[in-house]
């Protein structure tokens, strides 16, 4: 029988990539007892599931959608199943639970009831493309999306280049697939020439790349990332 907890379930951050290089076959043990999993997308989470294992039964599962859109009086009765005693899972789009996810509200309100929480292990971008930049590993500060708008974008900007001096700290970062390029195009514009930029896209995927160049190497650079899920980090 299953430890009754909240598992939160890695998923590989390609789309393509075959479940077993990135995601341990012990994960699969859990993954087949339980019933109730909060997903943040129904569709790739099933399909998730019938990578990993194509005997699970799908409709026997009882999916509840934690998204940007959930409102926060909704999440805490989300985990009914595991205050009556069964296991339950978090499946992200890509990536680990919880981490730049939505499923970070759902584990925050388990601990506050004393309910067990068990993270698998599995991919994070975050660190694949620390451990693949060059940079300090010692001490990072991922900053999720930087602002959209003019000056609180700036002042981001300023405020991780500080970090960056005084710290010496990697700075890590996302941005929407479809602004990779113009995001690119922005740091080799308003920041020094000598501060290092690495690209981390298409992570443990067949065409992955991880580059670090300085910003002036970036500024002439014709390389394409935009559709493509990256990350990026400044040092």
């Amino acid at each position: 029988m299953l430890t009754p907890a909240l598992y939160l379930f890695p998923v590989p951050i390609d789309n393509d990539t075959p479940v077993n290089r990135s995601i341990p076959q012990y994960n699969l043990v859990p993954l087949r007892e339980i019933h109730h999993f909060v997903v943040e997308n129904v569709r790739s989470a099933r399909r998730f599931l019938k990578k990993c294992d194509r005997e699970i039964d799908i409709d026997s599962i009882e999916f509840t959608v934690l998204d940007e859109h959930t409102s926060p009086e909704e999440v805490a009765p989300m985990l009914r199943p595991l205050e009556q005693g069964k296991p339950m899972g978090v499946i992200s789009e890509a990536g680990c639970p919880a981490v730049a996810d939505p499923g970070a509200d759902l584990v925050a309100v388990a601990q506050r009831r004393g309910l067990k929480v068990v993270p698998l292990v599995g991919p994070s971008s975050i660190l694949l493309a620390l451990m693949g930049s060059g940079f300090n590993g010692q001490s990072f500060a991922f900053n999720g999306y930087l602002p959209i708008h003019q000056p609180a974008r700036a002042t981001k900007l300023k405020e991780m280049e500080r970090r960056i001096i005084r710290e010496r700290q990697t700075q890590i970062f996302i941005e929407t697939p479809y602004r990779n390029n113009r995001l690119v195009t922005e740091l080799a514009a308003s920041l020094p020439g000598d501060r290092l930029l690495c690209v981390a896209s298409g992570l443990t995927g067949e065409h992955e790349r991880i580059i670090t160049r300085p910003l002036s190497a970036w500024s002439k650079t014709t390389l394409d990332f935009d559709k493509t899920p990256a990350i990026f980090l400044l040092f």
